[in-house]
């Protein structure tokens, strides 16, 4: 797994890990083919001439090779560190072999989830996939995505649930904030009353404005 589960909250867990799609390794291992043929091809023609002048077109043909082998293994290296994570509190971009990068998008400040796939994308089930969300550097875009489609679907019913677990977490603060009843006979808190506990919590940093805005229309719409 990509992160450590000492880097995750508590109660949270990761429901994708993907490395970039195999498409990332695609180009450089065509070379790599390509430059086996080619070197083939150079070496016969340079042994069958048996000549010292040729021996150099061998070194090359050895040369190119190797160096497109290193481009592979550097490729190989970017891509097995570069991961694209959807847990079910946040979203999480890492690259970087040496040097690391990384972005975190926690699912309540995003807005938006698109993606875009040509039509050669569409039949390897590749594309890239982009966030917008709330805050600076609202948009970021992620690369050489495997099923973007999915994984859209996959964070937008993360959002959905993650939103349902903390309306549930301020339902039951309220209920242990609000005093309990001195006898079974005594009624409910009414709406104005909870509004007030309600921004009496918020004062209190208990809960957060977002959550006092969610509550408050909540309550309002029973009147």
């Amino acid at each position: 797994m990509a992160i450590s589960e000492k880097h995750l909250n508590d109660g949270e867990a990761v429901v994708l890990d993907l490395h970039p799609h195999w498409w990332y390794l695609a180009p450089r291992a065509f070379a790599v083919v390509l430059s086996m043929i080619l070197g083939g091809v150079v070496w016969n023609y340079a042994h069958e001439k048996n000549g010292m002048q040729y021996k150099g077109l061998q070194w090359l043909a050895f040369a190119v090779l190797a160096v497109a082998l290193g481009a592979l293994l550097i490729r190989l290296m970017q891509w097995r560190t570069t991961d694209f994570l959807v847990t079910t509190e946040r979203c999480i971009y890492r690259s970087g072999v040496l040097a690391k990068a990384g972005i975190e998008i926690p699912l309540d400040r995003i807005n938006t989830v698109f993606f875009n796939q040509s039509i050669f994308e569409r039949m390897l089930r590749a594309g890239d996939l982009g966030i917008e969300s709330a805050g600076e550097n609202s948009r970021q875009e992620f690369a050489n995505i495997s099923d973007p489609s999915g994984v859209q679907k996959t964070i937008y019913s993360q959002m959905e649930a993650y939103e349902l677990r903390r309306q549930d977490r301020l339902g039951d603060v309220l209920r242990a904030n609000v005093p309990g009843p001195q006898h079974a006979a005594a009624a409910p808190p009414t709406i104005p009353e909870q509004l007030e506990h309600l921004d009496q919590l918020r004062q209190n940093g208990v809960i957060t404005d977002e959550e006092f805005a969610t509550k408050k229309t909540e309550l309002l719409n029973r009147m």
